[in-house]
């Protein structure tokens, strides 16, 4: 009977100081767990205050890259007095090829199918230029190549870098 006894008075104690440990160890362990949550939020919240306007000026580079490889821009500022055809391919192709190669980071900053809207539209720039430098003779002056280019410009019913520049506005208004 005395151990019975002992046994509820210990009973008496240790039932709730086990209540009051497990209650403890919960309400520790919820309350580092809500501040690791709050501490991964600012972080987040601090690092998209910095990639945002990151994330901003790689939508404009893009889209100034696509209006200076756009044929119409890009011939008038490329051609110069006493180039011929060939010589103005050649410096088209390389221009498009310097501005592309100077904003190929911005990539990590939109989503894939905007780069490639991007990709797209800087090769069919080259090919037109491409295209249109076949059918003039190399050493014709620059403004033949100038007019196929232009005219073959605008015979098209999308021009590749101003489809690529609504895709990359379109993406930027549902990001921001």
């Amino acid at each position: 009977m005395k151990l019975i006894e002992n046994a509820m008075n210990t009973l008496e104690y240790t039932i709730p100081a086990i209540v009051v440990f497990v209650t403890t160890a919960v309400l520790t362990w919820l309350y580092f767990r809500n501040d690791e949550k709050k501490r991964r939020q600012e972080i987040i919240l601090n690092n998209q205050k910095q990639v945002t306007p990151i994330r901003l000026q790689a939508y404009e580079r893009l889209a100034l890259l696509l209006e200076r490889i756009s044929p119409e821009n890009l011939v008038i500022r490329v051609k110069q007095q006493g180039m011929n055809s060939s010589m103005l391919q050649t410096e088209l192709l390389k221009t498009i090829r310097s501005e592309f190669d100077h904003n190929l980071s911005q990539q990590v900053y939109i989503s894939s199918e905007a780069w490639e809207k991007v990709v797209e539209a800087k090769e069919h720039t080259v090919k037109l230029i491409n295209t249109c430098a076949l059918e003039v003779n190399a050493q014709a002056p620059a403004m033949e190549l100038s007019k196929m280019v232009l005219q073959s410009m605008m015979s098209e019913d999308v021009k590749s870098p101003h489809a690529a520049i609504e895709v990359l506005k379109k993406e930027m208004r549902i990001f921001f």
